[in-house]
């Protein structure tokens, strides 16, 4: 296993979780870790990104300001923390790895699931109302 998410669970809307990915193998050689979410019967979306090295971050419109990412190169492990979920915030959550050429490229294809070749298994975040 090269990706491995967890931290999912059932929260309250207005709570907090706190999702974790560890990076092993080839999936820890890369430039930046993705989160992704799917929600039944929708596409797979981009949450949030972060480069191993240099911690930059992009965000979806929805999540910024109430999602943050973070990573501990020393653990090869990436955090997505959520904050002030919502029901639509429902979903299975993916982390996942990609290689881009520089921070340009990384800048410009964040958000595409295409330039992540190394997936996670998902783990179900369950936000009530």
């Amino acid at each position: 296993v090269q990706l491995q998410a967890f931290g999912g669970g059932l929260v309250q809307a207005g709570g907090s979780l706190r999702l974790s990915c560890a990076a092993s193998g080839r999936a820890a050689v890369t430039y930046a870790m993705g989160w992704f979410r799917q929600a039944p019967g929708k596409e797979r979306e981009f949450v949030g990104a972060i480069t191993w090295r240099s911690g930059s971050r992009r965000y979806a419109d929805d999540a910024r300001g109430r999602f943050t990412t973070s990573r501990d190169n020393t653990k090869s492990m990436g955090y997505l923390e959520m904050n002030s979920l919502k029901p639509e915030d429902t979903g299975v959550y993916y982390c996942a790895t990609g290689l881009f050429d520089n921070d340009f490229d990384y800048s410009r294809d964040y958000s595409r699931t295409r330039r992540y070749g190394y997936w996670g298994q998902g783990t179900q975040v369950t936000v009530s109302s």
